[in-house]
């Protein structure tokens, strides 16, 4: 007897073949057939008319943090996600003295916009090695499997202390090759690689830049020796690529001989930046190193409300001395109840350079709806509407802000959307280098909710999308399945066949949509974020036990820490 039979839905098996009728027979959390099966299961699920996917794999994560005290790590867990890494972009909580909880909260805080609050209250901190961090993993269960990179600014402050912070400064030998043995030995520990950031993007809270960002090759070097040695880990990549940044990297590929993930957008100071990073990737790849990029399947979003990290009116000092310092739930009322408050956000915008670049923002900034349109058109955007309307810019901001009971977010997409439609990410989809990641599930809480990215996939690329191209169902979801498992050597999951792990997600295709994101209070220490959730998976199986049905969570926790 099986332990689950699912009967008569269309496989769409992550292979990339054309979708078919088929049963899904389990047993011990295996797939033990597929095709026209015989037999009884404790529990058989219909599937007819409905779709019948592997599990997705998000490979770019950051819930360091959020998975020492969240069993379910939403959002990703709502979008059919049952295998996820985290770690990514060189900040993490591991190795680290006791001394330095403070430095990499800053750290985490700043790169990730996740509230240092949150972490103080909410992360134990109960380890100092990456290997013992793995332990704290390790003991916990999960609505999905997890694996987790060895951070490089983490290790680099470790191991250096406050001159890792220092730009200036180089690691010695003897710190080199203590950062290599302490790489190793996480590596051996069942880190799945290591991950740096290379891009001025990331500060800290303080304004520090990233300590991993001027890592130079002599550093590089002895990490892609420990790589070499251990025989295993993927080398993750977050870089601004600018000039002789490939030969580094290359040369990390050949020392190394591992594989290497490259963070891949397109920014608007550089436009075309992107496809001269992947005709580098390309070079590698023909040169016979393992070299995949990163992308994303939507423009990634920043979403400005009353309650966000971030609103049109930010620096503005009626906002910054009324209304920052309340609770984000009070600020609606606090501005409806004083129309001086709201006329003099309106009429007394300064001239500064943050309000100059607020201005531009509005220009592309769109009200964010419900069936939520990720690909808007800018010709509707607050600005646009404002001039057709011969209103004030930030009056009509704030009347949309105020709609919905204050609870109205504006979305501008600010990467991945310099002319103002998808067509650079279905060219980015489209390139065989390239698998699903920049999802960024647990971070950006307060700013950026992209985690939702495998229902955007299927729902808009494969289905909904009028504006452009489209692509083939049976090609999205072997990107974000076998493709994106095959980056970390994931051999027993990403594609439905007898032997493979039960990782399966059960889609009413016709129906799958994004919701409209919403600012919830669920965080440690009553902190705020961002949360998107889905409609359309009736069922998510992790290791054959379901975690979702109908949406909604079942309570089981099946999942663990992979090593």
């Amino acid at each position: 007897m099986f332990d689950l039979l699912v009967r008569g839905g269309t496989l769409v098996d992550g292979t990339g073949a054309a979708g078919r009728t088929a049963d899904v027979a389990v047993t011990d959390g295996r797939i033990v057939e597929v095709g026209r099966v015989s037999g009884v299961a404790r529990r058989t699920v219909d599937a007819d008319g409905l779709l019948v996917t592997p599990g997705f794999v998000d490979i770019h994560t950051h819930y360091d943090g959020q998975a020492t005290w969240d069993s379910y790590l939403s959002p990703s867990s709502l979008h059919g996600v049952t295998t996820t890494v985290f770690g990514n972009c060189g900040v993490g909580f591991a190795p680290m003295r006791p001394e330095s909880k403070d430095h990499l909260i800053r750290l985490m805080e700043g790169v990730e916009d996740i509230p240092g609050t949150v972490l103080s209250e909410g992360v134990p901190f109960n380890w100092e090695s990456f290997p013992e961090y793995l332990d704290v993993l390790g003991g916990r269960s999960y609505a999905m499997d997890i694996g987790a990179l060895m951070p490089h600014g983490v290790l680099r402050f470790y191991v250096m202390g406050e001159r890792g912070f220092d730009h200036s400064q180089r690691p010695t030998e003897s710190e080199a090759a203590t950062m290599a043995r302490l790489l190793e030995e996480s590596l051996g520990a069942g880190a799945f690689g290591l991950s740096t950031s290379r891009t001025i993007k990331h500060k800290a809270s303080d304004g520090t830049l990233t300590p991993s960002l001027s890592a130079d090759e002599p550093e590089l070097h002895a990490l892609a020796l420990a790589m070499k040695r251990a025989g295993r880990g993927v080398f993750e990549v977050n870089s601004d690529f600018g000039p002789g940044e490939f030969e580094i990297l290359r040369s990390f590929c050949r020392v190394s001989g591992q594989p290497m993930s490259w963070l891949i957008v397109q920014v608007d100071r550089a436009p075309g930046l992107w496809r001269e990073t992947m005709d580098q990737i390309h070079a590698a790849r023909a040169e016979g190193h393992d070299v995949t990029a990163q992308v994303g399947c939507r423009p990634i979003g920043m979403l400005m409300g009353l309650e966000t990290s971030i609103n049109p009116f930010t620096g503005h000092p009626v906002w910054e001395n009324a209304l920052r310092g309340l609770h984000p739930t009070k600020r609606f009322g606090a501005i409806m109840a004083d129309p001086a408050l709201r006329r003099a956000l309106v009429a007394e915008v300064p001239d500064t350079a943050d309000a100059r670049n607020m201005a531009r923002m509005l220009e592309r900034a769109t009200l964010l709806t419900e069936p939520v349109d990720l690909e808007p058109d800018i010709a509707n955007s607050v600005a646009a509407q404002a001039r057709r309307q011969q209103r004030n810019p930030w009056e009509l901001a704030l009347d949309l802000m105020l709609s919905e009971g204050g609870h109205a977010l504006l979305l501008y997409p600010f990467e991945n959307y310099s002319a103002g439609n998808s067509d650079v990410i279905a060219e980015m989809l489209a390139d065989e280098a390239s698998v699903i990641g920049v999802a960024d599930g647990g971070a950006h809480v307060g700013l950026i909710c992209d985690a939702s990215a495998p229902t955007y996939l299927l729902s808009y690329w494969a289905r909904d999308r009028t504006r452009g191209r489209r692509f083939p169902l049976e090609y999205v979801v072997r990107k974000h399945t076998l493709d994106t498992a095959r980056v970390y050597g994931l051999t027993d999951r990403g594609v439905i066949a007898p032997g493979m792990k039960a990782d399966l997600n059960i889609i009413d295709f016709e129906r799958l949509a994004l919701r409209k994101t919403e600012v919830v209070h669920d965080l440690p220490a009553g902190g705020s974020r961002l949360l998107q959730k889905a409609r359309g998976y009736r069922h998510t199986f992790v290791s054959g036990l379901e975690t979702l049905r109908n949406d909604e969570y079942t309570g089981e926790l099946p999942g663990r820490l992979m090593r």
